[in-house]
């Protein structure tokens, strides 16, 4: 199901259908903004564009990329075991995946999957478009 277009322009919006760049701004997106992210995803999907380039990233390049958006070490660490793993069959639900928590997997129900979760997400952002499809039937 393609998820419906928010007034909020959720960045998950943007990047659906693609699955995995769904996951990794939802990784970039913890403990920062949107606007700080949207600064780095340009330059890096055009070096790692899927997750097979980014599981074999070079970590000193990736991290230079996210470096603006701290934690860099961790981000990058965490971005290519996603990939890795991403890569695998072995797993059911975002959530099995490195790097991904109660958000980014809330994220992936809502906007790979299609469905909304049973409760409302606690971010913010996904709180409000929680609310604005449970109010709109979609």
């Amino acid at each position: 199901m393609i998820p419906p277009r928010s007034p909020f322009g959720l960045i998950q919006e943007d990047y659906w259908p693609d699955e995995f760049k769904i996951l990794v701004v939802c990784v970039l997106l913890n403990c920062t903004t949107r606007r700080a992210v949207e600064k780095v995803t340009n330059v890096l999907f055009q070096m790692y564009p899927d997750a097979a380039a980014m599981s074999k990233a070079d970590p000193q390049k990736l991290s230079e990329i996210i470096a603006p958006l701290g934690f860099k070490n961790r981000r990058t660490e965490k971005l290519i075991q996603l990939s890795k793993q991403y890569l695998t069959d072995s797993w059911d639900h975002a959530k099995q995946l490195p790097g991904i928590g109660d958000y980014a997997a809330a994220a992936w129900e809502i906007f790979v999957l299609g469905s909304l979760p049973v409760s409302c997400p606690k971010d913010h952002a996904l709180t409000k478009y929680w609310h604005w499809r449970v109010r709109h039937g979609f």
